[in-house]
């Protein structure tokens, strides 16, 4: 039998952080066709897909130390103005393009491509999600994402959810899929350690101002003091200077620094969250995608009721998890159990006791398949067709296009960043000296002006 002549599947992923990068490149290998998704194939070897990542500039691109802690390579990874993304997707052929931006952004690069790629005959199946647990600006986000042939929702509610937004609206709600959240996975927990480790999952913006970041601190340090024969880390995602998906404008590192001496078994670490799951008893957090994780494994987890459960702290998308507990609670040897019914509905933990559910390892296979009929389809696909137009939207649309240097047709705006060649040494001093000036100022300067002003 000769060997296989299959192409990889050509797969790029646009980012615009650290975090949605890990999104975005994990979902890509996990939604990539294999050989069959070319017509007339008769099967081989499953061929590895090609990477190629893209790097949206701007204040959250990730810095190197981030892309190395995300632990996900891509055969190629540049960092890119909106608009010379557009003019590399004019000139590229792929087979499938993850979009994972923020809101804004994908609709942006919607208009953007359907404008690039309107006298072409086969463009590439578009596809775009949420990285983590929706639990603001629902309507916002959904309707920003349409458009694409597949809007991934991470579990069975989330899809239920969309589908309503989009019917709600008249707009076509078939392109919502169901999957999981891609970087689930690990050893399951199978008892305690030694020592026993508490973890708290810290975030970027939740909560986000100084008494309640503070107080979270305090009751870590007083849970260490408490218990000297546990091992107690603050899991930080980030050091000072970087930027992740959300601005950090008081890190609890530099909390911890004003609180004197710290007890010998409180500790802050960073890294991958899953190495850090690795060794952890107990899971702590305010509203964290890491909690999903933990509990993915079996972990106990503990979602910290002590600020209230509000939509403004995330916390109550786990109204019904059994998770919710306060750090008293936890003080004196609480342990959460969590509703079975509730997790199975999360996309975690599925696939044998205590959670039921199907497997994690099919939970993309609707994906996939959908992607190769897509791929198939004869004729190429359809131009793009988000929700908002210029006709739907005249106040909102253009705006937000404006944001990435283009007009209401998607065309780059006069004098936007044009990426004729491949910038010299000079350039790209100027442009690294610029992007640290921008995030100085970000994260800085623009936090110290904002709170002098509410003086």
């Amino acid at each position: 039998m000769p060997p296989s002549t299959t192409k990889p599947t050509r797969i790029a992923v646009l980012a615009d952080s650290d975090t949605r990068w890990k999104w975005g490149a994990l979902t890509a290998s996990r939604i990539a066709p294999g050989p069959s998704m070319e017509a007339g194939s008769q099967g081989g070897t499953q061929v590895a897909p090609a990477l190629d990542g893209f790097l949206l500039r701007g204040r959250a691109t990730p810095t190197p130390r981030q892309l190395a802690e995300v632990g996900v390579r891509a055969d190629s990874l540049t960092e890119v103005t909106a608009v010379e993304f557009l003019r590399t997707m004019a000139r590229e052929s792929y087979d499938v393009l993850v979009l994972s931006l923020v809101g804004g952004g994908v609709q942006a690069m919607l208009h953007g491509l359907r404008r690039v790629w309107e006298d072409r005959e086969k463009r590439p199946v578009v596809v775009t999600g949420y990285v983590g647990v929706v639990y603001e600006k629902l309507a916002d986000g959904l309707l920003l994402r349409h458009g694409a042939d597949l809007v991934l929702a991470n579990s069975r509610q989330d899809a239920e959810r969309f589908r309503e937004v989009y019917d709600g609206v008249g707009a076509d709600s078939t392109a919502v899929t169901e999957v999981a959240l891609p970087f689930l996975g690990g050893a399951k927990y199978t008892g305690e350690h030694d020592p026993y480790t508490v973890v708290f999952a810290a975030q970027p913006s939740v909560p986000e101002n100084r008494r309640d970041r503070t107080y979270l601190l305090n009751r870590l340090v007083q849970h260490a003091r408490l218990h000297p024969e546990r091992e107690v880390l603050l899991k930080l995602r980030s050091r000072p200077g970087e930027h992740t998906t959300h601005i950090e404008e008081l890190p609890y590192q530099k909390l911890a620094q004003r609180l004197g001496e710290l007890p010998p078994n409180f500790q802050l670490v960073y890294g991958n969250m899953g190495e850090v799951l690795d060794r952890t008893d107990l899971l702590v957090t305010v509203s964290s995608t890491a909690a999903l994780e933990s509990l993915h494994r079996r972990i106990p987890t503990v979602v910290l009721s002590d600020l209230g459960v509000r939509e403004v702290l995330g916390n109550h998308h786990f109204v019904g998890s059994g998770c919710l507990a306060s750090w008293d609670q936890l003080d004196a040897g609480h342990r959460p159990t969590p509703d079975a019914d509730w997790v199975a509905r999360q996309g975690v933990a599925a696939g044998g006791p205590p959670f039921g559910g199907g497997s994690y390892e099919t939970a993309f296979d609707a994906a996939r398949e959908r992607i190769a009929k897509l791929l198939r389809q004869p004729g190429g696909l359809a131009p793009l067709t988000p929700y908002y137009t210029p006709v739907t939207a005249p106040g909102y649309l253009p705006g937000i296009l404006a944001r990435h240097h283009l007009g209401p047709d998607g065309t780059p705006l006069p004098g936007a960043p044009a990426h004729d060649k491949e910038p010299g040494p000079v350039r790209q001093i100027v442009r690294r000296a610029a992007r640290g000036a921008y995030r100085h100022g970000v994260q800085r300067v623009a936090p110290v002006i904002r709170r002098m002003g509410e003086l």
